[in-house]
């Protein structure tokens, strides 16, 4: 599984993306957004005690962040062409 880390690190910083880059980030942007969902959620409650809706709204959260890393994962791993293709 290429990674929009591994990509961006092998190449220059003043270039721009290239479209494999692009198709990468493409694919992870469930992933970044659950992720901003979640942080999102955590920063609401970090001056205050959170009520129980906001601990539903991080659990929740928090399940939609998983939810999307496995969906990632699956889409990845059913994509990759077998060894000799």
């Amino acid at each position: 599984m290429t990674t929009v880390r591994m990509l961006t690190a092998v190449g220059a910083p003043e270039r721009e993306p290239t479209a494999a880059e692009l198709d990468a980030i493409e694919q992870e942007m469930p992933v970044i957004t659950a992720a901003l969902d979640v942080l999102d959620a955590e920063i609401s409650v970090l001056d205050r005690t959170p009520s129980e809706l906001d601990e539903q709204r991080i659990r929740r959260a928090r399940r939609r962040l998983l939810a999307a890393r496995r969906d990632l994962a699956n889409r990845t791993t059913t994509e990759r062409p077998e060894v000799g293709a």
